[in-house]
């Protein structure tokens, strides 16, 4: 039973990585990171066939290689930013506006962290 749940959890998630291509407010490398998650533990048959994709080669493989460009790391963290400030607006709670700020300030500092350990690419500077 476990296994399909994983299975149906990591068809979710690609789906929803895949709309992440052409919608700029879906986390495309977020959702096909849980899918390789859910697959791995479902079917290492699928997991092997999502890293074969090219869609995975381009978004996730240089995220986990921490070889994204500084052109990438902008376009991450202002896609994070629009969908943070988006939350905030939405919610009418000052609290929760502030938490929000305070994740999203923690995710730029722990992302810069984690990606500054490598050098960004040559060909994409």
């Amino acid at each position: 039973m476990k296994k399909y749940a994983y299975l149906f959890l990591g068809t979710i998630t690609f789906a929803l990585g895949t709309l992440g291509i052409v919608l700029p407010l879906l986390p495309t490398t977020v959702f096909y990171l849980l899918t390789g998650f859910f697959w791995y533990r479902s079917s290492p048959k699928l997991n092997a066939k999502l890293i074969k994709l090219p869609a995975y080669q381009r978004y996730v493989t240089p995220f986990l290689e921490k070889r994204m460009s500084p052109r990438s790391k902008w376009r991450m963290f202002g896609m994070m930013g629009l969908v943070f400030l988006i939350s905030a607006l939405l919610i009418e709670h000052h609290l929760i506006r502030i938490l929000l700020g305070v994740i999203y300030f923690s995710l730029v500092v722990g992302l810069s962290w984690y990606l500054k350990k490598r050098p960004t690419t040559k060909s994409e500077k």
